[in-house]
């Protein structure tokens, strides 16, 4: 027998309720069908005639005039406006926001009247501006243009502040790093950012110019050749030709949707974040940092001479760092020139806190520092010397590697040649100058991360600050990129502060860790020491070590979630102290063991990880904090583990070491 075969809906696909399909189709014909009405009546054998008629062309230059005088005034005025409400906290913020919108929903006759008493020969600044300036607004060209602008201008200052909202102002902060003013960083970084949405709110701006009718009659009045625009002469038209306003109708319609057309899809929404996903640029090269790559600019690989210190640098200065931190990060910091200084802590520590207030972005802490002999506390950041690389790089997607790169240079007044000259050479030292001519979204990760330490360290800062720069990495290109970073910071004459959660970069990088945790310091000292005798549970558990609080007694020390733990170098009675135990000194039992252990607690397997060649076992006590012990493969076959499986764990004395805390 044959079968039947019905279709079937494409996964995911959702069934259209009928009682919401047939109002949306009803909508759709409301919208459609006064546009079909346009082209059914239109005589078309008679449109060329009456658009090239004396009055429709002069109609169409005036419009054309209006409207772009109208755009020209909405962006002087608007651009700004959009910019202070999109990033500044003002009283009546919504206040000026509403007026922002007024225009859109007041009837266009209301605006004009509106106009006309403030700007008219007896409103309020009409007589004063005709005294002072001779300038009479109503019933003139100008009266016209400041009509189109009252109603056109929302459409910029709303679409400009939906993408500056979009903007995340790490790339404007990072331009500040590297020296530029406040308008240098609104020109070169947040302006050609948000370029999508300044185009979209620029064509709408105009296109809504271009069709004002209300405001323009009600304010500027209907003079032919001074006021009269395109709509005005569908009006006209109306009364005595409708065949020919018909066809002007349908110019404007075709104006419009031409602009709507170009807009769909292409300028609208936020700005495009090139840089924010390092999969993406991963995916792009051919291994995670690939330099193998012929590029577009001077192959200088792995076997190129390193260039010198001297070389890329011009001065030779030395910074030592002093910080008085208060607010909600509170410290004292000081530094000898050339420290790296590696700050962890966990989530809400006051790391990033730190790193703000010592670049003067933020009003949770306050920084007085002096990076030398100079005193930056009260310098804005532009004048700190205070570079700062986040955590992706926020390399500006607009600008090549080597534009990137010679952007803080070109910032602080160097000529445009010397400025590429002296990036080029760090881009060479970091062994990506291959890369200078190639876009953010065309490196990889790693890439990527050379090129923004390079864009920091060519404009020779004072102090230099990394927010967890390796963190975006895999493991392979997050080795390779740690020896270069080690290599240069070597050589560089300040501080630097580098906020990690790896172990291995605090370890490898720093020469002195600093732990944070509710904004205090728990321990500042060698890596070494922090290692050995790390004073913050969360620190221990970063090393891979359990970490238990608790107060100690005459036997060693009591614990905060309840028992005893047997050390033996016990601190004095009452100190608040921090257990360390390594995961390979729990020895884990299927029956109570026996001999010399002196902490011995019933358990729970829970979970059983890998790590490298050896399994990391999480035990649950009633009688003890969690546990995790290191064991082999092999142990645990023979020991039977599993999820459930119920076991002994011993710890000797002489292998928990206590510290003060």
């Amino acid at each position: 027998m044959s079968r039947l075969s019905f279709p079937r809906r494409a996964p995911g696909r959702t069934r259209t309720p009928v009682a919401l399909a047939v109002p949306a189709l009803l909508a759709v014909a409301f919208l459609l069908l006064p546009l079909i009405g346009i082209l059914a009546r239109t005589s078309w054998g008679e449109v060329g005639d009456h658009l090239t008629s004396p009055g429709v062309v002069e109609a169409l230059e005036l419009s054309l005039l209006v409207s772009f005088w109208a755009l020209a005034l909405s962006l002087v005025l608007g651009v700004p406006l959009a910019w202070l409400l999109a990033r500044v906290d003002f009283p009546g913020k919504a206040f000026v926001r509403s007026l922002v919108l007024l225009p859109m929903v007041l009837p266009p006759t209301v605006g004009g009247v509106a106009l006309l008493l403030a700007f008219g020969r007896r409103g309020l600044l009409g007589p004063w501006l005709e005294d002072t300036f001779g300038l009479t607004l109503p019933f003139h060209t100008s009266g016209a243009v400041v009509a189109a602008t009252f109603v056109a201008m929302p459409f910029l200052v709303i679409s400009l502040e939906g993408a500056l909202g979009g903007l995340r102002p790490r790339y404007e902060e990072t331009a500040a790093s590297l020296g530029a003013s406040p308008v240098r960083v609104f020109a070169t970084v947040t302006l050609p950012m948000v370029a999508p949405g300044l185009l979209a709110g620029a064509a709408l701006t105009w296109a809504r110019a271009l069709g004002e009718f209300g405001a323009t009659i009600t304010f500027a009045g209907n003079l032919p050749g001074t006021t009269q625009t395109l709509p005005l002469q569908v009006y006209l038209l109306l009364q005595n030709s409708p065949e020919a306003a018909t066809s002007v109708s349908l110019l404007l319609l075709v104006i419009a949707m031409a602009v709507l057309i170009a807009l769909r899809g292409r300028w609208t929404g936020t700005p495009r974040d090139t840089t924010g996903d390092p999969n993406r640029r991963r995916n792009q090269a051919t291994s995670p940092d690939d330099d193998t790559e012929p590029g577009p600019g001077p192959r200088t690989g792995a076997g190129a001479t390193p260039v010198p210190v001297k070389e890329a640098t011009t001065v030779d200065e030395r910074w030592a760092l002093h910080a008085d931190v208060t607010g909600f990060t509170r410290l004292v910091l000081d530094a000898e020139p050339g420290t790296t200084i590696a700050v962890v802590g966990p989530n809400g520590a006051g790391k990033t806190t730190l790193l703000r207030a010592l670049l003067g972005l933020t009003t949770r802490a306050h920084a007085e520092l002096r990076l030398g002999a100079l005193d930056v506390s009260t310098l804005p950041p532009h004048r700190r010397g205070v570079a700062w690389v986040p955590q992706d790089g926020a390399l500006f997607p607009h600008l090549s590697a080597l534009s990137n790169t010679a952007y803080g240079l070109r910032a602080q007044g160097v000529t445009r040649a010397e400025a590429r000259r002296t990036a080029q050479l760090w881009l060479d030292r970091l062994d990506v100058g291959h890369l200078a001519h190639r876009k953010p979204a065309q490196v990889s990760g790693g890439q990527a991360q050379r090129v923004a330490l390079a864009r920091a360290l060519a404009t020779r800062p004072r102090l230099l600050l990394l927010d967890e720069p390796l963190a975006a990495l895999d493991q392979t290109t997050r080795a390779r990129v740690r020896h270069t970073l080690r290599t240069h910071l070597d050589g560089f004459g300040g501080v630097c502060l580098m906020v990690t959660h790896d172990p291995v970069e605090a370890v490898s990088l720093a020469d002195r860790v600093l732990v944070l945790d509710e904004g205090r310091v728990v321990q500042d000292a060698p890596p070494a020491d922090v290692t050995r005798h790390p004073r913050s549970p969360w620190v221990a558990r970063m090393l891979g070590k359990n970490a238990w609080p608790g107060t100690a007694n005459d036997d060693g020390l009591a614990l905060t979630g309840g028992g005893l733990l047997v050390a033996a170098d016990p601190l004095s009675s009452g100190t608040r102290a921090l257990a360390i135990i390594a995961p390979e000194a729990v020895s884990v039992h299927r029956d109570r063991p026996s001999g010399s252990p002196r902490n011995v607690w019933p358990g729970t397997v829970r979970e059983i990880t890998a790590s490298g060649s050896r399994l990391r076992v999480l035990i649950t006590s009633e009688r003890a904090p969690d546990l995790v012990a290191e064991i082999t493969p092999q142990a645990a076959v023979e020991l039977g583990l599993a999820d459930g499986v119920p076991v002994w764990t011993s710890v000797k004395a002489t292998e928990t070491t206590v510290v003060a805390v």
